[in-house]
């Protein structure tokens, strides 16, 4: 089973990068605002209006879809079963039940009940969950639950770009400020920025871009993967229909109205940045891309960005940083096509050059060392890199050279890890087992899509084990932790998309229950959203507990959560001994636990995107025949056999049905068949795993029941229902 964090585990940040940032001292309760001479004052938070121990009962803040989980956590020593009210914005009693009583969570070492709430099909506002007479925070019952989550997280991006005035009217009047970085004083750049000394002897325009967190920098490892989950997201939901709830227009941005959906416009912003950053044809080292462009010494805190007067600089050139443009480039030129055939092929011809640089130097790493200013984001395995830039072009080009690019990769026949910005392979996974018409056979893409789906299911495995059902183990919660979370759900998502196994849907919306207040310390990570939400990231501009003229983060910043490393100041002042899913401050200083980063701003705009989908059950051209064979006492055999009925062949089978009764399977043949409750999953063995039109496969089972014994009344192949 792949495992639930990187192996290679670097934080996204260097631990000592910002140190110069935030001192903390005996009892220190807020951030420390730095001067660029490295002086520091202490600002005192207001009190809050409750803790979390006010609020035992644990609930996603925002609230539940009609037709998602609705479970909730109980934080109580009790050994037996606690009743439990659902009641209505009137105070009425809509349901109850009682709890299961789960005890020790290791991850937030707290005693917990699980309350499962599932059968209540009403909706509405304003419900609370009650339990010994203590209610939760209210929550929404509702299909848009997540319609104001989907732009607002997305509207992060349009107020974190570089090089533009932000508009009062698309972003309010608190967050409106002058184009920043274009040269004009104080900002020194970025229209035309030296290197470092030694790195090169000219100077570039890199207008443009997102900052990529609360500092000023500019990044093309964490912009690479950032700009791909935003165009991923994209291209998931033009294939399952719900790509016009991204269309034109839809988005709080300034290009809305151009005939391109808004969140391509979004990430061409990102685009056109990590272009400018490839060293130009004629110059050493040509194809490649810059590491990074940032303030050649850490910004104080807060800085407005139009006035940060510190000098820009380039950063070497590495290989990571050349095969996240190949892959990102690659992919536009995939999507942008259909809106902007020149741009499709200008990204086209940089991935190219990129990719044929980085086989030129496959191993110009970045070093940690490289920590003045800005994050090192150093990796010192970029075969990950090699293999996603391979996919990316695959899928786009179908060539050859890419293809064995992909086949030769010891990444092809792995597991799918976690991914992160420093460990990318199951990014070019789900490219290639999403993507329509990839140049693979069809037991490589069958394979393929059960390493993600047994990914899925590890991730499963783990929140069954927890008292706050998180894809996250209980060593996981490191340097954003929550981009962990959010990436792991990814996974759960695009397994549901490739099955449509409802358990894998589940578990991805159960996984932003956590980030939105099902967890240890009863916040929502998401600021706008929730009765206790976070509002003090970490963010040079974004600064009201520093500033009071300035603001605090708009709705849809998501902070980076737990880390038990307790590595900033602040945190090891406030938080020894913690528990590791509480390792976490609301304070501007503690940049390694509540620093918003775009990677992680995109993983959660993506889980909206898919959370706020809302369309009917998709049918396919298939029919199912059940038949029993032997049957004795408390057990049976059966045989199922599946047809495509329609004109087009299959290539690779998920056949899921639901048992009516208790019937248990326990082997199984020419199928790999799972079963989690009563619903159950059967995949090709590989050499049965393409059906042309008319044709069958056929496998069997046996199981264990008692009482009755039904056939099921419904299957789904591939996701959709057959006939």
């Amino acid at each position: 089973m792949p495992p639930a964090t990187p192996v290679r585990t670097v934080p996204r940040r260097t631990a000592a990068v910002l140190t110069a940032l935030a001192l903390a001292g005996a009892g220190l309760t807020a951030a420390a605002t730095a001067t660029s001479a490295g002086a520091a004052t202490s600002v005192a938070p207001a009190a809050p209006a409750a803790t979390a121990a006010d609020f035992p009962v644990r609930v996603n803040q925002l609230g539940y879809l009609p037709d998602g989980p609705k479970r909730a956590t109980v934080v109580s020593s009790a050994t037996t079963p606690l009743a439990w009210q659902l009641r209505d914005a009137s105070g009425a009693q809509v349901a109850s039940g009682t709890t299961a009583v789960h005890g020790a969570d290791r991850a937030s070492g707290q005693s917990t009940h699980l309350v499962d709430f599932d059968g209540y099909t009403g909706i509405g506002t304003g419900f609370t969950l009650v339990v010994g007479g203590r209610p939760s925070h209210p929550f929404d019952i509702s299909a848009s639950l997540y319609d104001g989550l989907r732009t607002d997280s997305m509207s992060f991006f349009y107020q974190q770009r570089s090089g533009i005035a932000i508009e009062a009217s698309l972003a309010g009047g608190a967050y409106a400020r002058p184009a920043a970085h274009l040269g004009v004083a104080p900002n020194r750049g970025d229209t035309s920025v030296p290197c470092r000394t030694g790195v090169c002897d000219y100077r570039l325009d890199v207008r443009g871009g997102w900052y990529d967190a609360g500092d000023q920098g500019k990044y093309v490892v964490n912009g690479g993967i950032a700009t791909w989950e935003l165009v991923n997201s994209f291209e998931r939901a033009r294939r399952s229909g719900g790509d016009a709830a991204l269309g034109d227009s839809t988005l709080r941005v300034p290009e809305r109205g151009n005939g391109v959906p808004d969140v391509l416009d979004e990430a061409r912003w990102e685009l056109e940045f990590l272009l400018r950053m490839q060293v130009p044809a004629g110059r050493p080292m040509a194809g490649m891309a810059f590491h990074k462009m940032h303030d050649d010494t850490w910004t104080a805190l807060p800085t407005r960005p139009e006035l940060d007067s510190e000098q820009r600089e380039l950063h070497q050139p590495s290989t990571a940083a050349t095969l996240n443009l190949a892959a990102t480039a690659a992919q536009c030129a995939r999507v942008y096509a259909t809106y902007d055939p020149a741009f499709a092929a200008r990204c086209l011809d940089a991935a190219r050059h990129a990719w044929a640089a980085a086989e030129a130097n496959p191993a110009v790493l970045a070093p940690a060392t490289d920590n003045t200013g800005g994050g090192a984001y150093e990796d010192a395995d970029v075969s990950d890199e090699f293999y996603w830039a391979a996919a990316e072009l695959l899928a786009t080009t179908g060539e050859s050279r890419y293809r064995d690019a992909v086949t030769g990769s010891p990444h092809h026949a792995g597991p799918a890890d976690a991914f992160w910005w420093g460990g990318t392979a199951t990014l070019g996974r789900i490219t290639l087992a999403t993507v329509p018409g990839v140049a693979l056979p069809a037991d490589d893409l069958t394979r393929l899509r059960g390493l993600l789906t047994s990914a899925a299911d590890h991730h499963l495995s783990t929140m069954a084990g927890q008292g706050y059902a998180v894809p996250l183990a209980a060593d996981g919660y490191v340097w954003g932790s929550n981009g962990s979370v959010a990436d792991n759900a990814m996974v759960l998502a695009v397994a549901y998309d490739l099955t449509g196994a409802q358990r894998y849907r589940a578990g991805a919306l159960e996984s932003l229950d956590y980030l939105l207040g099902r967890n240890a310390l009863d916040r929502s990570y998401v600021t706008g959203y929730g009765e206790r939400a976070s509002e003090n990231q970490h963010h040079r501009f974004w600064a009201h507990q520093n500033d009071a003229s300035l603001p605090h983060p708009p709705a849809g910043s998501f902070a980076g959560g737990p880390d038990a490393a307790l590595e900033d100041p602040v945190a090891k002042a406030l938080l020894a001994g913690c528990a590791p899913a509480a390792c976490y401050v609301d304070d501007i200083g503690s940049y390694s636990t509540n620093e918003v980063a775009i990677n992680w701003n995109a993983s959660l705009a993506w889980l909206a995107a898919f959370a706020a989908e809302r369309r009917g059950a998709p049918s396919a051209s298939c029919s199912v025949s059940y038949g029993l064979g032997s049957s004795w006492g408390d057990g049976f055999t059966a045989t199922v056999t599946v047809r495509n009925t329609g004109t087009s062949p299959v290539s690779g089978w998920t056949l899921g049905w639901n048992f009516a009764g208790d019937q248990r399977i326990s082997t199984a043949w020419n199928a790999t068949v799972t079963q989690s409750g009563s619903e159950v999953t059967a995949r090709d063995a590989g050499w049965n795993g393409t059906l042309a039109p008319g044709a069958t496969a056929g496998f069997g089972f046996q199981a264990t029941y008692s009482g009755t014994n039904g056939a099921p009344a419904r299957f789904t192949l591939n996701g959709g229902a057959c006939a």
